[in-house]
């Protein structure tokens, strides 16, 4: 076997390790600095949910200290449960599972570093700096050395039953929340909790009467999906002609404006005698300012650049009187049921209970006819060209959509290799041909093999997302809940195989290349000793994303300046500036979760070959705890709701590191030719599969349905608290602090007993105290119209509308409204030019009038 690489190639782990975490150690420390400065003065983009007028009181946080660091204690003292109480379950089940792989990073941590620190140093092996704490430093030569082997055998025995009993207690703890959660009466008088939607209904089905007769007198409500070409594109055309007449108007108002103030500070005498805006000619005050020539125009032609140029006021009025009517007449059409019917049927029960009996009974007779069915369902994330897609039309795409996704993922393999041969840099030197990278300052070097391939690999990283969601609608998700939820899954995968398997043995494969050429026979040996120092890279993978990232997202630097620019110099009517001032950001559970499941694989798979990668993936993940834990709570808004569906995934697919630890160290036992540590492993392995398909067969069903158990188990609480709301013994906890009834055990229970007893300490009367009750009135959710309409397509009740312009002191605004008023609605109350002609509306106080009431489907 040939020695050479230990002896003669250099290790320069700890310099990379020192090169890497110098500048993002500098980076992220002025990154907080910035937070620290702007959080002081910028509330809007700091602490909008404290605030923010399009947040229903109890969806807003209670506000921080405004002091450099006096907020930190508050901050800390805020129960994860927060987020649950004011955002979403989605949201708190984020950061519960955060708070979850740093536990187990810390307990593994605990668990490998006392024992096999000692072992690996003590171990005989080549290398040096971090590569003594691997599992590499064993020399399987040496005298009694394959004893050694026991040591991190039975230190994954203990560290993988742990994970495993975690991921079985989390998934009992979700069930139970999701339980409480959905059977709340807040969350079960909701519409969508009560819908079901049916795809690749067979036309025979697509007729109410028939489907009232399948489903019974449960049935309350029933839309048909129809063809919406027609509506689609003439409410687009409406709409764009009516936000460029609005973008006109205010860019007339302006301009007149801009000559009057120009005149003022000339020292011209600007008044003007009253003229009755019904009477006066359109646009007649405006034109004492400026001349027809300056008034707002465009060309018909494409992107506006060819065609006949049109006054653009005048024109958009016009066209509009014309498109209003056609709109309106398309959707009566829709309404009536006069289009084409597709195969998508939501149909409304009068119960939850009802909805959850028809979810759960097959409803054809024929295969994959009205399936796959979905409850919960919000309107407002309804991917509507997916109810299009026949069941056999599903098949081919789903299929045509995994083969692209296993393509991508295949020849993504090349340039994120690339980057493992960098990270690895210093192995290479060795060839003739490369010998000049012995020329390169060590410090350089550490940067290029430590901080360079970790920050490209972010940067790879970052445009795959936007792939999978594309995939996701082209394969036939109906909903956005479901294309995050397809996201996950396969960004999962792509993260697992391109950032932790195709680095590793890219790296790998880099320190070795030169020995396998001179001795193929060597290949067993050079592996052992060469892989687990792989794990040198993903440390520094780990600062870099654990210090500038987490240091980013709390920062948000980039997406501060942004919004600045966008909202000053490119938000140019109310309507915009009001949007882009209401509009909070949200976080994509799709793209988001999967990056740091994918971390935690790594600490796993590397825990017992080389520990210190937990030290740093503990560290790692608590700032990235501690960052989305205060934008969660004090920034963001949740979008998309899977109810906690992102959960159970991500805790199945932490078990993807124990598999891979494990195999792992049943190959490098092989390879040390330690009989004992590899049967054992191999034991433990067979049953870690029977372990996960047993919890599997299990919990799966209770994921997506919910018992009939648990309904009558919430009826009959609701019926006690009803019939003694006087009597002091049966309480309630609601929003702001009571205490339930059916409860968990009277006394308190120690923290041990508490974590190995979920069934008991975590049930569903226990986990029905955290959920929100009467944020809402639960018997009053929603007006007539709004639950006739819920179901109907986007487009088909889209009202015309409202344009909204500033006021004006010499009244072109009134003007304006009185002559654009008879084509579109319009208004000029809640804007007004200042002394500098820039847009003012009280983005703290009174709602504009663009504002609508959230409704909760």
């Amino acid at each position: 076997m040939a020695d050479g690489p230990d002896k003669n190639q250099p290790n320069v782990s700890l310099s990379g390790l020192i090169a890497t975490l110098a500048p993002t150690a500098l980076v992220a420390g002025v990154y907080f600095i910035i937070f620290l400065i702007l959080r002081k003065s910028q509330r809007r983009f700091y602490a909008p949910r404290t605030y923010l007028g399009t947040l229903r009181e109890e969806e807003r946080s209670a506000p921080l200290p405004a002091g450099w660091f006096n907020w930190i204690g508050p901050f800390w003292k805020i129960p994860d449960t927060y987020a649950l109480q004011h955002q979403s379950l989605d949201a708190y089940l984020f950061l519960r599972f955060l708070r979850m792989t740093v536990v187990i990073m810390f307990v593994g941590a605990c668990i490998t570093m006392p024992v096999l620190f000692p072992i690996n140093i003590t171990g005989g092996g080549p290398g040096g700096q971090l590569d003594l704490l691997s599992m590499s430093h064993i020399d399987k030569n040496g005298h009694n050395n394959k004893y050694r082997y026991y040591a991190h055998c039975f230190c994954g025995w203990i560290f993988f039953g742990f994970v495993l009993f975690l991921v079985i207690r989390e998934s009992i703890f979700y069930i139970n929340l999701r339980q409480a959660f959905l059977l709340s009466p807040v969350y079960a008088n909701r519409i969508s909790s009560r819908t079901v939607l049916f795809t690749s209904v067979p036309k025979p089905y697509l007729d109410e009467a028939k489907l009232r007769k399948v489903f019974g007198d449960s049935v309350k409500n029933i839309w048909i999906t129809g063809d919406t070409t027609l509506v689609d594109e003439l409410v687009e055309e409406r709409d764009k002609v009516a936000y460029n007449l609005e973008a006109a108007e205010v860019k007339l108002i302006k301009l007149a404006n801009a000559e009057r103030l120009k005149a003022i500070k000339n020292g011209a005498n600007v008044e003007q005698p009253p003229i009755g805006e019904g009477d006066a000619e359109s646009g007649s005050l405006a034109a004492r300012w400026i001349p027809l020539k300056k008034r707002p125009t465009h060309k018909l032609g494409k992107f506006g650049l060819v065609g006949q140029k049109v006054d653009s006021i005048n024109w958009c009025r016009s066209r509009l009187e014309a498109l209003i009517p056609e709109v309106e007449a398309a959707q009566a059409s829709y309404r009536a049921g006069e289009t084409e019917k597709v195969g998508g049927v939501f149909i409304e029960f009068v119960r939850q209970s009802d909805a959850q009996a028809a979810f759960q009974t097959l409803s054809h007779h024929q295969a994959l006819h009205m399936s796959p069915r979905y409850i919960g369902v919000n309107p407002n994330e309804i991917v509507w060209k997916s109810l299009k897609i026949s069941w056999s039309a599903r098949i081919i795409r789903r299929i045509v959509v995994l083969g692209f996704v296993t393509a991508l993922i295949v020849f993504w393999a090349i340039p994120v290799a690339f980057v493992g041969l960098v990270s690895n840099i210093q192995y290479l030197t060795t060839y003739s041909w490369l010998s000049w990278l012995n020329k390169i300052p060590s410090a350089i070097m550490g940067v290029i093999s430590g901080l360079l391939p970790s920050v490209a690999l972010a940067i790879l990283m970052s445009l795959v997302p936007i792939i999978m969601r594309l995939c996701a609608k082209q394969a036939g998700e109906p909903s956005a809940a479901r294309v995050e939820l397809f996201t996950q899954n396969a960004y999962f995968v792509f993260q697992v195989v391109q950032v932790f398997l195709v680095v590793t043995v890219a790296s790998g494969a880099s320190s070795v290349l030169k020995d396998l050429i001179k001795d193929p026979t060597s290949i067993t040996g050079l592996l052992a000793s060469r892989l687990p120092t792989v794990s040198n890279f993903y440390i520094s993978y780990f600062i870099v994303q654990g210090l500038t990232v987490a240091a980013g997202v709390l920062s948000q630097v980039v997406g501060f300046v942004i919004f600045t620019l966008i909202y000053k110099f490119l938000s140019g009517t109310p309507r915009k500036m009001y949007n882009k001032w209401s509009g909070l950001s949200a976080i994509s559970w799709g793209s988001t979760l999967p990056v740091f499941t994918n971390i935690a694989v790594i600490g796993i798979t590397y825990s017992c070959i080389a520990p210190l990668v937990l030290g740093f993936a503990t560290i790692g993940m608590s700032l990235f705890y501690l960052a989305f834990r205060y934008n969660i709570l004090f920034v963001t808004d949740s979008q998309i709701d899977t109810k906690g569906l992102i959960y159970p995934r991500a805790l199945q697919q932490l078990l993807t590191g124990v598999y891979l630890s494990e195999i792992c160290l049943i190959g490098l036992f092989a390879i040390a030719t330690t009989i004992g540590p590899l049967i054992l492993m191999i034991v433990f392995l067979v049953f870690t599969v029977l372990v996960h398909f047993s919890m599997n067969a299990a919990l799966d069903p209770l994921l997506y349905s919910l018992p009939k158990s648990l309904e009558a188990e919430e009826e009959s609480i609701r019926g006690s608290l009803e019939a003694a709301s006087n009597d002091s013994v049966v309480k309630e906890k609601n929003g702001s602090g009571e205490t339930t009834a059916t409860a968990a055990p009277n006394k308190k229970p120690k923290f041990i007993t508490k974590f190995l007893k979920p069934h008991i300490y975590s049930d569903y009367a226990t986990l029905r105290q955290l959920v929100p009750h009467g944020l809402l009135d639960a018997d009053n959710m929603y007006e007539e119209n709004t639950a006739r309409d819920a179901y109907f397509p986007p487009s088909v009740t889209s009202p015309t509308p409202l344009l909204w312009i500033p006021k004006d002191d010499v009244g072109i605004s009134k003007q304006e409204v009185s002559h654009t008023s008879k084509v579109i609605p319009i208004t000029d109350e809640g804007c007004t030019l200042d002394e500098k002609n820039k847009l003012v509306w009280d983005s703290e106080g009174a709602r504009p009038p663009l504002w609508t009431p959230k409704v909760y489907y």
